[in-house]
C-alpha cells in the first residue's frame, strides 16, 4: 500500500481516537482541547512509527545492493531513498565503465611486443603480462603477489632492483638462458615500480653478424691489397728482367681477380637479400639449365676432372632463372675446386616420387668432417682458410646457395665423409616441379 494512504489513514485513526478520549476525561472546552492534543500527538506518532518503518526498509535494500528499485514513499524519506537510488545507479555505471576501460588498458598491454611487470614498494609482483612471463620464466597467475626477487634470480637484476637507480637499463640472459633480456625499471605511484623487458637475442645476432661481416669484408680486401701495394712498389724501384716482369703482373692479375670475385659475390648476396620473392609464373626448364651449368664447368676446368651431367629425363621448375643457376654453379664450382685432378664430379636433377625434385653435386674430393656441416653456409666460413685462398674462393659461395634455396622453398642437405668426398643437394617442394614438355603442355623458359 502506497505510503500516502497509509499516513491518511493513520491520522484519521488518531483523531478518532481523540475524539473518543477526550469526552471521556473531560467535558466542554477542556474536552475538545484534550482532543485536539491527543489527536496531534497520535498523529505525529503515527508519521514518526511509519517513517522508521520505511528507513528500515529503505536500509536494508541498500544493505542488500539490490538491483531493484528502492522502496518507494512520500515525504523525505521517499525522496531520500530516490537520490540514494540514483546516485548508486550513478556509481554502478562509472564503475562499469571503469573496469571496461581497465579490461582495454590491460588488453593492449597483454598485445605489446615488450614484457610488462607491475611491483609494489615491496617488490611484490602485482601484475604482467605474457610476454613478461615468458621473459622471466613466471606464471601469471601463480606467482602474483610473490617478490620478484624470489623468483627471477639473476644476479645483475637483482642487485639493479635492489639500488633504487633506475637511470639506466640492465642486460643480462633469461633465467631460461635462451635469450638476452634488455630491461628498464621505472618508478610510478606510492614507490612501486614498472619493469619493462625486451627480447635483444636477435638484434644482439644480428649486431654480432654485422660486426663479423664487416671485419671479414676488410680482412678478405686488405689481403690482396697489400700483396698488390708490394707487387707496385717493387715494379716502380726495382730493375726486373722480363720473366721477373711477368711472372709479377700474372700475380698481379690474380689478385685483382680475387677481388673482382669478392666483390660480385658481396653485391649477388646483397641481391638476394633485397630482391623480392621469385615470380610464381616462372618456370625455368632444367635441361636449358644443366646444359649452361655444364658448358661453364667444362671452360673452366680445362680438362682436369672427369664432368657427368645427368638431366633426369628434364622437366621445369619454378623460380627465378638467374638465381637457380648461381645456387647450382656454385655447387659446382666448388666441386671442381676441392676435388683433385684426375677426380669425378657429377651433376643431376631427380623428380622423386612425391613430386618433388632435387639437384645432387656430387664429387670424389677431400670431404668434409662432420663438425664442419653445420657452418658451411656461414660467411667467410671455410675450413681451411689458406687452401681455400688458393682456390680462389671468397668464402661466399655457400651463403649465396643458401639465400637461393630458402628463397624458393627448399632445403640444402649435405652429405660428406673425409676423404671419400661429397654430395650438395637442393630440394625444391612439389609445387614448384613440373614434368617435361612431353608430358606435359606446360610451357617452359630457356636459359638465354
Amino acid at each position: 500500500m502506497d505510503r500516502l494512504p497509509l499516513r491518511t489513514l493513520g491520522a484519521c485513526a488518531a483523531l478518532l481516537i481523540g475524539v473518543t478520549v477526550g469526552p471521556v476525561f473531560a467535558s466542554g472546552a477542556l474536552a475538545w482541547l484534550l482532543t485536539l492534543s491527543v489527536s496531534a500527538a497520535l498523529t505525529l506518532l503515527a508519521w514518526l512509527l511509519l517513517d522508521w518503518w520505511s528507513l528500515r526498509k529503505l536500509a536494508r535494500w541498500v544493505a542488500a545492493g539490490d538491483d531493484r528499485e528502492a522502496p518507494r514513499g512520500s515525504g523525505p524519506v521517499g525522496e531520500l531513498g530516490y537520490r540514494i537510488e540514483r546516485a548508486m545507479r550513478a556509481l554502478a555505471g562509472r564503475t562499469l565503465a571503469e573496469q571496461r576501460r581497465l579490461a582495454q588498458f590491460l588488453s593492449a598491454i597483454e598485445a605489446s611486443p615488450n614484457g610488462v611487470l607491475l611491483l609494489d614498494a615491496q617488490d611484490h609482483i602485482q601484475w604482467l603480462n605474457g610476454v613478461a612471463a615468458q621473459h622471466f620464466g613466471l606464471d601469471g597467475l601463480r606467482d602474483r603477489e610473490q617478490r620478484i626477487t624470489n623468483l627471477v634470480r639473476s644476479p645483475d637484476f637483482v642487485a639493479h632492483l635492489q639500488s633504487g637507480r633506475f637511470d639506466d637499463s640492465i642486460t643480462f640472459p633469461s633465467p631460461q638462458g635462451d635469450a638476452l633480456l634488455h630491461v628498464l625499471v621505472r618508478r610510478y605511484g606510492e614507490d612501486s615500480k614498472l619493469v619493462l623487458s625486451q627480447d635483444i637475442t636477435e638484434r644482439e645476432r644480428s649486431d654480432t653478424m654485422r660486426r663479423d661481416f664487416v671485419a671479414n669484408v676488410s680482412h678478405e680486401i686488405r689481403s690482396p691489397l697489400t700483396v698488390l701495394a708490394g707487387f707496385v712498389e717493387t715494379l716502380a724501384t726495382l730493375p726486373l728482367t722480363e720473366a721477373e716482369r711477368s711472372r709479377v703482373l700474372v700475380l698481379m692479375q690474380q689478385q685483382t681477380q680475387r677481388m673482382q670475385n669478392l666483390v660480385t659475390d658481396l653485391l649477388a648476396l646483397a641481391r638476394l637479400e633485397a630482391a623480392p620473392r621469385p615470380p610464381a609464373d616462372a618456370w625455368v626448364d632444367v635441361a636449358a639449365l644443366l646444359k649452361h651449368v655444364e658448358s661453364d664447368a667444362m671452360a673452366s676446368d680445362g680438362g682436369r676432372h672427369a664432368l657427368e651431367v645427368d638431366f633426369g629425363g628434364g622437366g621445369a621448375v619454378n623460380g627465378d632463372e638467374t638465381e637457380l643457376f648461381s645456387a647450382v654453379w656454385n655447387l659446382v664450382s666448388n666441386a671442381l675446386r676441392y676435388t683433385p685432378q684426375g677426380g669425378q664430379v657429377r651433376v643431376a636433377f631427380v623428380r622423386r616420387e612425391d613430386g618433388s625434385a632435387e639437384f645432387s653435386v656430387a664429387d670424389s674430393g677431400v670431404g668434409i668432417a662432420k663438425e664442419h656441416i653445420p657452418r658451411l653456409t656461414e660467411r667467410f666460413y671455410r675450413i681451411d682458410s689458406s687452401r681455400s685462398r688458393e682456390t680462389g674462393g671468397t668464402g661466399l659461395g655457400l651463403a649465396i646457395v643458401k639465400h637461393v634455396v630458402q628463397r624458393h622453398g627448399g632445403t640444402l642437405q649435405v652429405d660428406s665423409v673425409p676423404g671419400k668426398g661429397s654430395t650438395f643437394r637442393i630440394l625444391l617442394p612439389a609445387q614448384r616441379v613440373r614434368a617435361p614438355l612431353a608430358e606435359t603442355a606446360v610451357p617452359s623458359r630457356a636459359l638465354s
